[in-house]
């Protein structure tokens, strides 16, 4: 289904459309308050946009000096071209070491991968750790946010669902207790897994350690009591330098949740003894991004979620409406890049306001790679209606006494069309839009009028 067609079903509940836009705006505000206690907030972010300049800019050689870095750390490097081959390599580790069960904390690539179905076929249980995460994982949902994985669901719906799997009292909404469900429910997956999987945040290419961001310290509880940590890495998240991390700390969570920074910023920098750490640094099309000139950009994301918050149409539509693992703004942007004819509505699902360029820490152009993306889509899969349309008004548009002789008849048409010819099934943008009454006078018309 396409984005519009999943948009649909979700605004069939209106009454959680409108408190999903609300939570979210809500938000969204406290990114704002929180930023402007900074007074460098914006040199802040044109910092790190020229930082993941360099980055993309020098990427293989920063990969490359990490791997280095990391290897003579004693962390073991493997390199995944796509989603297929980054599962081959977790399954084979997991295979090593006899494991049939692991813990994960949130990881938008391990999402991006399929990587969950995929050990599950091979008979292996995965426990997602975060929170949010196992509460759509009982659900058998992916994510509907990248930093809010259950923002599309309330109280009352998390009450039943943790009746159903963790027999709490029945009818128990209290955050607090249904929290603590969890908590002892997860504590017990901790320790009894052997290896546990997470998401990798920031690559450091000076030093060969990697940091990951919670807010729960769910990845460090998994990580300290297993035997083998298993990080997966897109490629795009390298810094150059260990300082360059203190400007996008800096940015992340108060983009992100509109808090100061994130519970928790573990760096790991080599293994304990007796244990082991695999790092899978993972393409899966972020190269052909980077050849794309007008795209590159969106490679910059820090995964902050700040353009969901913001988007006037993720708020309203909700994250499964994109069916992507990255919704919202960028991963409108994103999508289209690894499969342009499935993913082919998502650049068109934006007012193109430009606000989530505006609160993008890493100031990403997405506004206007949306725009882009529809040239793409147009060229490749133009609809033959509006193609004639646009070249019919092209036509008017270019001719000033078409345009003053169709504006005049347009004007008398409105005036005596009964509304059953305007708001008719066919007519898919009048379904939930008014058109304005029609003007007595054209601007020119009123301008010769009123010019003295």
């Amino acid at each position: 289904m396409s984005h519009p067609e999943n948009a649909a079903e979700f605004l069939k509940d209106a009454q959680k459309s409108k408190w999903h836009d609300e939570t979210l705006w809500f938000v969204r505000d406290k990114r704002d308050k929180v930023s402007k206690r900074i007074p460098e907030w914006e040199q802040l972010r044109e910092l790190a946009s020229g930082i993941k300049d360099n980055v993309l800019a020098n990427l293989a050689n920063y990969l490359e000096e990490f791997e280095r870095k990391a290897t003579k750390n004693g962390i073991i490097v493997h390199w995944a071209a796509d989603s297929e081959e980054h599962n081959r390599l977790v399954l084979e580790i997991l295979q090593k070491h006899n494991c049939t069960a692991v813990v994960k904390s949130k990881s938008i690539l391990t999402e991006e991968c399929h990587l969950n179905p995929y050990l599950e076929k091979q008979g292996i249980e995965v426990v997602d750790t975060d929170l949010g995460e196992r509460i759509v994982q009982f659900l058998n949902q992916p994510p509907s946010h990248i930093v809010l994985p259950a923002i599309h669901l309330k109280k009352k719906e998390i009450s039943e669902l943790f009746h159903e799997k963790l027999q709490t009292e029945k009818g128990n909404e209290d955050p607090a207790y249904l929290t603590q469900a969890a908590r002892v429910h997860l504590r017990e997956k901790f320790f009894g897994a052997k290896v546990a999987i997470t998401g990798v945040n920031f690559g450091i290419a000076e030093t060969g350690e990697f940091v990951v961001c919670t807010n729960e310290g769910n990845a460090d509880m998994g990580v300290h009591l297993a035997d083998v940590h298993i990080a997966c890495m897109g490629i795009e998240k390298i810094l150059p330098r260990r300082k360059d991390l203190g400007v996008f700390l800096r940015l992340l969570a108060r983009s992100a949740t509109g808090q100061p920074i994130t519970n928790y910023n573990s760096h790991f920098r080599s293994p304990s003894p007796g244990k082991e750490i695999h790092i899978i640094l993972v393409d899966n099309g972020r190269t052909a991004q980077l050849a794309r000139e007008k795209f590159r950009n969106s490679l910059k994301c820090i995964r902050c979620g700040a353009c969901m918050n913001t988007c006037p149409i993720y708020r309203r539509s909700g994250g499964f409406s994109y069916n992507s693992t990255v919704p919202g703004p960028i991963g409108s942007i994103l999508s289209p890049g690894l499969d342009l004819k499935k993913h082919s509505s998502l650049p068109f699902a934006s007012t193109l306001c430009g606000s989530c360029t505006d609160v993008c820490p890493v100031k990403i152009n997405i506004h206007e790679q949306l725009y882009e993306w529809r040239q793409e889509v147009t060229k490749t899969q133009g609809d033959f209606a509006k193609g004639l349309s646009m070249k019919l008004a092209n036509g008017i548009f270019k001719s000033p006494l078409a345009y003053k002789i169709s504006g005049s008849l347009m004007r008398n048409v409105l005036k005596s069309l009964p509304n059953s010819l305007i708001y008719h099934p066919l007519n898919v943008w009048g379904k939930n839009r008014n058109l304005p009454d029609a003007p007595k006078e054209s601007f020119q018309q009123w301008y010769q009028k009123n010019r003295s």
